[in-house]
């Protein structure tokens, strides 16, 4: 038995570990660490046209109920040159050309599809300004080239002119504002381009800091409240992108816009962290994957630290918007067998130990740090399980998506949590988790609790026993005497699709009622509810077992005292 039973003893599968030392987590209610905030609440893609299909349809719905706070979402293409049909790492919009006579001409048709469809799940966007439309793009290369050579065009070219660009992003904010309302698009973030120090810009340093002012000040002229940042860039532990995002900041804090003589905005700072699995020879010939969370990690310190160093921006809210075990969504396992991670429940658990590290970084460094955007979302026409870094593969809800709902039910404040079988922040920036990290994450809010725990290691080796633990809650009120208990969990067996795919004989053309069970396994299970967990003095202790690669979330509730 998988599920983590919460009881009074121990049964199940933790009945075969009872003789080994539990390990003991303890959450002290009492000591509060700062606000949670829903720092998962953010998502993005490539493919920009397959929102509006029936899978991306139905994800977007699935991603707004996530949390009851707002989800944002971010994709390439918004503004790139073509006939709206997607492949991989490439959209189209087709919104701006010009005539005969070299004037503009806009199409916002597919751009209001995809704005309907984002607001009709519920979710906000995170308006990325980026590529640059064909008529305006400076680059030789031909416009589009297929995957993998998709940002060597000149889709990613500097403009040729600079207002223009200008007035591309001011006409499109004023589009919006028009068809959406004043107050509805003040609520949304614009961000400009996406990894300007990498081939996705083909201009220099200095012409993305015109590109952001041009940018920048087309948007507040349509919106003066726009919230605008950048600048996107990439994992900050490579000195040459820690360089350009302190260039970036030091062009905010210094320079008077190009666009028109005052000073820059920014009302977000973004950029990306990465990690980077790889595969291990294991001694009888066979391979395994190891994540690189020690990777990751390292990008939002250094970029902090970065941060940091500007007082003026040190509140300022940090979107890191793109977060993710590695850097190629589109590059699926057959393509790299080191992304076999995602589909199994591995993906979860790092994910929940990344949250709990990145709020303690963000302590350290005294930093605001409002997301870590996944860029997940799913692929039209591939194969069920295939290997892209998604959240649903056609139609099925991959485990990690589970993760998110478990993330997105905790709120109210941090507080403290120790584990005895926890690695130490600076140990796991040093050398990642090498052996079986069980660790926690827990919140308070009124009149409720909740603890996130996982059991997790860089190695992709899920078999083993189940592991106890004792969850050790204090700092409850002193006169309650009891509290409810109800579970959910991710591992091998529960809450995943995958394992029930297999289970299947792998189908790549199921049967409606093989699709029906494989939707309802990418579900996130419901546990045991237990209605009377007895509390003496403020405290409850809880035992429980996890599996490895298995990530829990245990809720409690509790009635007002009198």
């Amino acid at each position: 038995m998988t599920r983590l039973i919460l009881s009074l003893a121990l049964v199940g599968s933790a009945v075969a570990a009872i003789a080994q030392s539990p390990t003991v987590i303890h959450v002290d209610l009492s000591q509060s660490q700062g606000a949670y905030k829903p720092i998962t609440n953010w998502y993005g893609y490539d493919e920009l046209n397959y929102t509006t299909t029936a899978n991306g349809r139905k994800l977007l719905g699935e991603l707004h109920d996530t949390s009851a706070l707002p989800v944002y979402i971010r994709a390439h293409h918004l503004l790139t040159s073509g006939d709206g049909k997607p492949a991989l790492k490439w959209s189209s919009t087709g919104v701006y050309s010009v005539d005969a006579g070299g004037k503009p001409v806009y199409d916002f048709r597919v751009i209001d599809r995809t704005f309907d469809a984002w607001l009709a799940a519920g979710v906000r966007p995170m308006v990325e300004l980026g590529f640059m439309p064909e008529a305006l793009a400076s680059g030789t290369n031909p416009y589009y080239l297929a995957y993998p050579h998709t940002i060597e065009g000149s889709v990613q070219s500097p403009p040729k002119d600079y207002a223009a660009w200008g007035e591309l992003c001011r006409t499109l904010v004023e589009h919006l504002v028009s068809r959406y309302g004043h107050d509805k698009v003040a609520q949304w973030y614009f961000e400009v381009w996406n990894e300007p120090n990498i081939p996705y810009w083909h201009g220099t340093e200095a012409e993305y800091l015109k590109l952001y002012d041009y940018a920048v000040s087309g948007v507040r002229t349509a919106l003066p409240e726009a919230r605008v940042g950048g600048p996107a860039s990439t994992s900050p532990r490579a000195s040459e992108a820690a360089a350009f995002l302190d260039v970036f900041l030091k062009h905010v804090a210094n320079d008077k816009s190009a666009a028109n003589g005052k000073a820059v905005p920014l009302d977000f700072i973004s950029f990306h962290i990465k990690g980077s699995p790889k595969l291990i020879k294991d001694a009888d010939g066979s391979s395994h994957v190891r994540m690189g969370l020690d990777k990751e990690l390292t990008d939002a310190d250094k970029g902090f630290a970065v941060v940091a160093s500007y007082p003026q921006f040190q509140k300022l809210p940090i979107i890191l918007s793109e977060a993710d075990p590695e850097g190629c969504a589109a590059c699926s396992a057959k393509e790299n067998p080191a992304n076999g991670y995602r589909n199994g429940p591995l993906y979860a658990a790092y994910t929940a130990a990344t949250i709990k590290a990145l709020f303690e970084l963000q302590d350290r460094h005294k930093v605001n740090l409002l997301g870590m955007l996944t860029w997940s979302f799913e692929f039209e026409g591939r194969e069920y399980f295939e290997g892209f870094r998604t959240l649903a593969t056609n139609g099925v809800d991959k485990p990690v998506l589970n993760a998110f709902r478990m993330a997105g039910k905790m709120g109210g404040e941090r507080v403290a949590v120790t584990s005895s079988a926890a690695e130490p922040l600076e140990a796991i920036l040093q050398r990642g988790v090498s052996a079986s990290e069980i660790d926690a994450f827990a919140t308070r809010a009124e009149h409720s609790a909740s603890v996130l725990l996982w059991n997790y290691r860089d190695d992709d080796l899920p078999t083993g026993a189940a592991t106890p633990v004792k969850i050790v809650l204090s700092g409850l009120p002193a006169d309650l005497a009891k509290v409810e208990v109800e579970t959910f969990t991710v591992d091998a067996t529960h809450s995943n699709s995958f394992t029930a795919w297999k289970a299947m004989g792998s189908p790549q053309q199921p049967t409606p009622a093989q699709q029906a069970k494989l939707v309802a396994a990418g579900q996130l299970e419901h546990g045991a509810l237990t209605q009377s967990i007895a509390v003496t003095d403020g405290r409850v202790t809880l035992p429980s077992s996890l599996l490895p690669q298995a990530t829990t979330l245990v809720m409690l509730r509790w009635k007002e005292t009198q």
